[in-house]
């Protein structure tokens, strides 16, 4: 491989590492899908009102978490630009978008399912880009 493919290679990498979150290894990442923020297998993500953006805290704990899976990053994960990771209560770690704790719906059970937004009087919201 001559220079110039090496560069172009490290290019085509940096471009594609911008648009995707980094997580764990065997851990989706997200992207966005048609303005909406998703996992890699286009599972869609929500964010909570009662959690706090900036906190560093999920609200949703216990039950709540069953319902509304978070999504979990391990502790090699990284944050940057507006993704973060928080603490969860449990210990595990939780990946954040504007500082906005992120989580899957449990009733969404195939890819692009969106039967969380809105739901709780309006509490839970999918992620528009």
């Amino acid at each position: 491989m001559n220079i110039l493919q090496k560069i172009g290679l490290v290019s085509l990498f940096s471009i594609a590492l911008a648009a995707w979150a980094p997580m764990s290894a065997g851990q989706s990442i997200v992207k966005s899908n048609n303005g909406i923020l998703v996992s890699t297998s286009n599972m869609t993500l929500y964010t909570f009102d009662k959690d706090q953006a900036g906190s560093g805290k999920s609200t949703c704990n216990g039950d709540c978490a069953i319902n509304w899976p978070p999504l979990l990053v391990d502790k090699n994960a990284t944050s940057y630009d507006d993704y973060s990771i928080i603490t969860r209560d449990d210990g595990k770690q939780q990946f954040a978008y504007k500082g906005k704790p992120l989580y899957f719906f449990s009733l969404d059970k195939k890819p692009d399912d969106r039967n969380g937004d809105n739901y709780l009087n309006g509490a839970w919201h999918i992620v528009q880009m």
